[in-house]
């Protein structure tokens, strides 16, 4: 069993308690997310099962849309709504919705909050908040491709954006540039690179029928060479691939991708990932 699942996450899981269910359901150890989505959160989890599992580190389909809602009066220690109340604040709703959103299009360097897995001198930033721990805030460089105003009334907005951007972060930022404290509300998952939301399933869905997608879909970013005799591919041995611009190729055979190559040295490629 191998390929991509797309699931439409519940709220109240982990992305790890969505795992650990389709290993039951699909009877295999081998199966893994490619990014993790909050446990209140709900939407696309795109899910690697079997020979799948080989490609991550060859994603490069990453980026991400959400539609979020802001809670305005109070921050938290989690920037939601379900962390513990820090500061609280009357609300000032002299502001354009719309055109506060737009400042945070394009690059910026984005405040990480404290409960990410995003790890400083060996140890996560959780790990630092539940111990107490005070550390200066750090910050990573993200891209805001696209953001706007859904319902201005309910202060909810679409962001479609780069890997590694946090959302919840967005939310504290828009609260503070509008002389508010706040955090987020919901969040919802709408897309991945390719995957939508249209495309995904419930775990109950897949319990009954899951729908596999080929790994192709992800890796179709890869030039493709096809050889009928591969004996030296699956002996790990290096090939002379000439008039290739790309430093990784995916060697084909039967019109199935049999394994990833990376340049070493001008038209000579090692193998980098079998996917047998």
């Amino acid at each position: 069993m191998d390929g991509i699942l797309i699931v439409n996450k519940p709220a109240g899981m982990t992305s790890h308690d969505v795992v650990n269910r389709l290993r039951k359901v699909l009877q295999t150890k081998k199966i893994g997310h490619t990014g993790t989505l909050d446990p209140q959160a709900t939407g696309v989890l795109v899910v690697l099962v079997g020979k799948a599992c080989k490609i991550l580190q060859f994603l490069n389909d990453t980026d991400k849309t959400y539609r979020a809602g802001i809670q305005l009066g109070y921050a938290t220690d989690t920037m939601d709504v379900f962390g513990n109340i820090t500061q609280e604040k009357e609300v000032n709703l002299d502001f354009d919705f719309e055109e506060v959103l737009k400042s945070f299009q394009g690059k910026i360097s984005q405040l990480v909050p404290m409960t990410s897995a995003k790890k400083i001198h060996g140890k996560k930033l959780m790990e630092y908040q539940r111990q107490n721990i005070e550390i200066d805030p750090i910050y990573q460089d993200v891209e805001i491709y696209s953001i706007r105003a859904l319902n201005v009334q309910d202060l909810t907005f679409e962001v479609h954006c780069s890997s590694g951007t946090y959302v919840r972060s967005i939310c504290y930022e828009f609260a503070k540039k509008t002389n508010n404290e706040g955090c987020m509300k919901s969040l919802d998952r709408i897309r991945v690179g390719r995957f939508s939301i249209e495309q995904a399933q419930s775990l109950e869905e897949i319990e009954v029928l899951p729908r596999f997608y080929p790994i192709e879909d992800l890796i179709s970013h890869i030039p493709r060479i096809d050889m009928d005799d591969v004996q030296d591919v699956l002996h790990g041995k290096k090939l002379c691939i000439s008039n290739q611009e790309s430093n990784l190729v995916c060697i084909y055979h039967q019109q199935k991708p049999l394994a990833i190559y990376e340049r070493v040295d001008g038209d000579l490629y090692a193998s980098k990932r079998g996917l047998w």
